[in-house]
C-alpha cells in the first residue's frame, strides 16, 4: 500500500483588497511566511491558510473559517489590544459558550467570517 500520510491542508481565503487583508491577518496574529502579487501564505503554530488576490462577493459572503486555539480569551484580548474592529471596521462578537466550545466571531475586510474557538 502506498504511503498516504498527509502533511497539511490549506484553504484559499478570498481578498477584495489584498494589501488591506494582508495587514488585517498580520494584526490578528498570523505570520506572513511568503507573498507575491496574487497569493500570501499565513501561519500561526500548526495552522495556515493562503490568502488569494481574488474576490467574488457571492463566494466571500459565504466563506467561513474555524480556528481552534488553546486560549480563546487571549485571542480576544489580542483583537481588542490591536484595535482590529476599529482599524478595519471589522464586525466582531465577544467570546461566548456554544455547543461545547467557547468562541468569538470576527469578520475580515472581505466579509469572510472566522470563528476562533477553544474546546471546553
Amino acid at each position: 500500500m502506498p504511503n498516504m500520510t498527509t502533511v497539511e491542508i490549506k484553504a484559499f481565503v478570498p481578498a477584495r483588497d489584498f494589501a488591506l487583508s494582508r495587514r488585517f491577518y498580520q494584526d490578528l496574529g498570523f505570520t506572513l511566511v511568503w507573498s507575491d502579487d496574487d497569493l500570501a501564505y499565513f501561519r500561526h503554530g500548526h495552522s495556515s491558510f493562503l490568502l488569494q488576490n481574488f474576490y467574488r462577493e457571492d463566494h466571500a459572503n459565504y466563506f467561513m473559517m474555524h480556528l481552534l486555539v488553546e486560549d480563546v480569551e487571549a485571542w480576544w484580548r489580542h483583537t481588542l489590544t490591536q484595535q482590529i474592529t476599529e482599524k478595519y471596521k471589522a464586525k466582531a462578537e465577544p467570546p461566548a459558550d456554544r455547543g461545547g466550545m467557547r468562541d468569538f466571531v470576527i469578520v475580515d475586510p472581505t466579509g469572510v467570517l472566522w470563528r476562533i474557538a477553544e474546546n471546553k
